[in-house]
């Protein structure tokens, strides 16, 4: 009877310690830890099949032993099974309320995965010295660099975007609105060169067109799984005034009786093949052609080159100077969201590949500035919340320049930094912080990483502070994996991971590089003094 029990113990242990609850299902190890893995997974679920057939062999033997002891083993069975089922339930529970906790929890040293005994957020070494020259240079070279060039930017701009509306058919091309400044050099956290302004260019249908939305998270719900995030624009020509279908949004599948269906499909101007949805590449290519066209007009009054950089990104333009320095703008043509902040646009000047045409990311890049200026009026004065965006954000830099790119960009970063000051206090971004909290945003993607997992800061985000606005359906929306690609693509996971941790390992030595050039004199980052 002993015996039994102990060897039933035995198979519910052995179960416990194989059931794949306890592994996460998004699991973060390289190729080489992933086999030594499942061998080792293998070999346990081997010595269990091999200990379940001794133990069913030995319950099928006859045994003389009275009714009543066959009895209590049975019920000692039921029992054991009965503990094994209340097991399995307490881990998928556990396993359950521990993963919603743990992309919020603040670094710890045993925290993180460390592969072949890898450096990690909480030990890799870090100069407080080097920290703090770093922190004082950046705090007084970006507020004079980010004035000076933002400046020259917008003036630049509004010169450029009034040449192209004048160049546009009011009656065929998109109309043009004014442009919204975004990212880095617009929330004062640019450190590395090249400076790089991104700009929104909203734009509108000309008359009598409008556009319909089709979000990812709206009640149609007809989009792939892999385009969380996007959406579709539907053109659509507006009826006559003082028809009913003309005033009311009746929906695609009411036919009016007066004006019958729509004009034949591929009718409206820059739609993808023989649809009525807006299409990227057209929308690109008009867009180039359109620039081209508007500097050419207003070239003659400024002394520098302007060209595209990249034919793959509609506004990508760099402004070279005689002197040989460069500025670098992504003007980038969007679609504002009906009444929102939030714009489509043909993709993040941080992707190497996009969406596919017709669906359209969905930015929230004025709602993530507006974040970031909520927090700077909240927290401590002099706060290190910014300086720890720079600081990762110029080591992630140095470290591309190094081993090229990888699946992780300055936006990671950032909704990294953003979901920290979410769920950490006012008081922990004193600038007395900044290492600890430095350290916290290294560990946070480190746990990204190992997840596969970096959910948007914004999108099913319930700690987004009221006072920025969110609409509430995407507050609502189930969240957003920003690590989607990861799961997706072994190779660029396993690249991506050797970038980070090599990236911690370089760190103290691209500090104290950096401390170097600026006690010298001359900082490698500084941008054009001409501007």
């Amino acid at each position: 009877m002993q015996g039994a029990v102990a060897r039933v113990c035995m198979v519910v242990a052995a179960a416990i310690l194989n059931h794949p609850l306890r592994f996460p299902q998004e699991n973060a190890t390289l190729a080489e830890q992933d086999e030594e893995l499942v061998a080792r997974m293998r070999q346990h679920e081997e010595r269990l099949k091999m200990e379940q057939a001794r133990f069913e062999e030995e319950l099928s033997r006859p045994e003389e032993e009275p009714e009543e002891t066959r009895s209590e083993e049975g019920s000692s069975w039921y029992f054991w099974s009965a503990v094994s089922v209340v097991l399995f339930f307490a881990i998928e529970v556990s396993r359950s309320q521990g993963g919603a906790d743990a992309a919020i929890r603040p670094v710890e040293d045993d925290d993180v995965f460390s592969e072949g005994g890898s450096v990690t957020a909480g030990t890799v070494v870090l100069d407080k010295d080097a920290l703090s020259n770093f922190c004082d240079d950046c705090a007084s070279a970006s507020a004079r660099e980010n004035w000076r060039v933002r400046g020259f930017v917008e003036g630049f701009a509004d010169d450029l975007l009034e040449s192209l509306r004048s160049v546009c058919d009011r009656w065929a091309d998109m109309e043009v609105g004014d442009f919204v400044g975004v990212g880095s050099m617009f929330e004062s956290w640019k450190v590395c060169k090249p400076l790089m302004c991104d700009l929104i260019v909203p734009l509108s249908p000309p008359e009598p067109y409008s556009f319909r939305f089709h979000l990812w998270c709206g009640p149609s719900g007809d989009m792939p799984p892999d385009m969380q995030g996007c959406g579709r624009i539907k053109v659509t020509r507006e009826r006559e005034r003082g028809c009913l279908c003309g005033a009311a949004d009746l929906g695609d599948d009411v036919l009016c009786l007066l004006h019958g269906t729509d004009e034949p499909l591929g009718d409206e101007p820059l739609c993808a093949g023989n649809t009525r949805f807006l299409a990227k590449d057209q929308v690109m290519k008009w867009f180039q052609i359109s620039v081209t066209r508007a500097w050419a007009r207003i070239s003659y009054k400024y002394d520098f080159e302007l060209n595209f950089r990249n034919l793959d990104a509609a506004g990508a333009l760099k402004i070279r100077f005689r002197s040989g320095k460069v500025v670098v703008l992504n003007v980038i043509p969007a679609v504002r969201l009906e009444d929102t902040d939030a714009y489509f646009v043909l993709r993040f000047p941080s992707d190497s590949d996009g969406a596919p045409d017709p669906c359209w990311p969905l930015s929230f890049a004025v709602y993530e500035r507006n974040l970031l200026k909520h927090f700077s009026k909240r927290l401590p004065q002099n706060s290190c919340h910014l300086h720890c965006l720079r600081i990762v954000t110029f080591l992630h830099r140095k470290q591309t320049e190094l081993t090229g790119k990888s699946g992780l960009t300055n936006y990671h970063v950032k909704t990294a930094l953003l979901h920290l000051l979410m769920t950490e206090g006012a008081s922990a971004w004193s600038i007395g912080s900044t290492e600890r909290r430095l350290r916290d945003v290294l560990g946070f993607l480190q746990r990204s990483l190992h997840e596969k997992r970096l959910h948007h800061a914004l999108i099913g985000n319930r700690n987004v502070p009221e006072e920025v606005q969110v609409p509430e359906m995407f507050r609502k929306a189930e969240p957003v994996n920003l690590f989607r690609s990861l799961v997706l693509q072994r190779e660029l996971y396993a690249a991506t991971v050797g970038h980070f941790h090599e990236m911690l390992r370089n760190a103290p030595v691209l500090l104290r590089e950096y401390t170097s050039h600026s006690s010298n004199g001359a900082p490698h980052h500084r941008p054009d003094a001409s501007l």
